[in-house]
C-alpha cells in the first residue's frame, strides 16, 4: 500500500530528505508538548515584567523552523501533510496518555500521582494546545508560500520572520485564552501570551542563519525549490 504521506505519492518523484525532515517535525512535536507539562520556569523579560514559561517553549519553536523549511523547499501542500501527520499523532499520544493514567495501578506502584501530575492535563489544555497547533501551523506556512511569490523567491529571512509573527501570533491568541481564561487572572493570560510570543519570535530570528544554511542545502541537494503559485490552499486535505 502507498503511503499517504509518502513524498512520491504527490509527483511521482521522491525526495531524499523529505521524510526525514517529517519524522524531524513530528518528533519536535511530541517532545515539545511531553516536556511543556514537566517544568514552568520563569523569567525577568524588559517591558514586559516576570513572566512563566513552559519548557516546551524551548523546543517548540523547532516546529516552526521547520514549517518553514518544508514550505520553502518543498512547498505548502507537502507541508499540509506533514502538519497533518503531526495532529494524528498528538491526538494518538494524547489518547494513550489518557489510557494510561486510566488504567487501575498495581498496589506496589506509586508514581500514579506524580504521573498525573505531569501527564493529566485538563481538557481545556490539550484541545487548546491541538487547536492551536493546527491553525498556527497552516497559518505559518500559508504566509509563507505567499511571501515567496511576492519577493520572487528573494529576502528568504522576511518570510522566515514574518511568517513566524503571523503564525505563532495566530497560535498563541487561540492557545492561551482558550487554556487558561476563567483560571488565570486576565493580567497572567495576557502577561504569559505575550511573554511567551515574544520568545517565539525572537528565537526564530536567531535561527535565521541555520535556517538559511538549511534551506540552502536542501534546495541543491533535492534539485527543488517550489513556488505555490497554482496551489489550492485548503488545509483540509492531503493532496495537492
Amino acid at each position: 500500500m502507498t503511503n499517504p504521506f509518502s513524498s512520491a505519492s504527490l509527483t511521482g518523484r521522491r525526495y531524499k530528505y523529505y521524510d526525514f525532515i517529517m519524522a524531524i517535525f513530528v518528533a519536535v512535536l511530541l517532545v515539545s508538548n511531553l516536556v511543556g507539562a514537566i517544568k514552568i520556569w520563569q523569567v525577568d523579560i524588559p517591558w514586559i515584567g516576570v513572566t512563566s514559561f513552559g519548557a516546551g517553549i524551548l523546543f517548540f519553536p523547532i516546529s516552526y523552523l521547520f514549517g518553514d523549511i518544508l514550505t520553502e523547499v518543498y512547498g505548502y501542500a507537502r507541508t499540509r501533510r506533514v502538519v497533518w501527520a503531526g495532529f494524528g499523532t498528538l491526538i494518538f499520544a494524547t489518547a494513550m496518555t489518557w489510557v494510561v493514567l486510566a488504567l487501575p495501578p498495581a498496589e506496589s506502584w506509586v508514581g500514579q500521582e506524580a504521573m498525573e501530575f505531569v501527564f493529566g492535563a485538563t481538557w481545556r489544555i490539550v484541545v487548546a494546545s491541538m487547536l492551536a497547533y493546527w491553525v498556527g501551523e497552516f497559518v505559518n506556512s500559508y504566509v509563507m508560500a505567499k511571501m515567496k511569490i511576492w519577493t520572487k523567491g528573494r529576502f528568504l529571512w522576511t518570510r522566515t520572520i514574518g511568517s513566524t509573527i503571523v503564525g505563532t501570533g495566530v497560535d498563541s491568541l487561540i492557545f492561551y485564552p482558550v487554556a487558561f481564561w476563567g483560571i488565570w487572572t486576565n493580567e497572567q493570560v495576557i502577561s504569559v501570551m505575550l511573554g511567551n510570543y515574544a520568545l517565539k519570535v525572537l528565537w526564530e530570528t536567531l535561527a535565521t542563519p541555520g535556517t538559511y544554511a538549511i534551506v540552502g542545502w536542501l534546495k541543491r541537494t533535492e534539485n527543488e525549490d517550489y513556488y505555490d503559485r497554482e496551489t489550492n490552499f485548503t488545509p483540509f486535505s492531503i493532496k495537492t
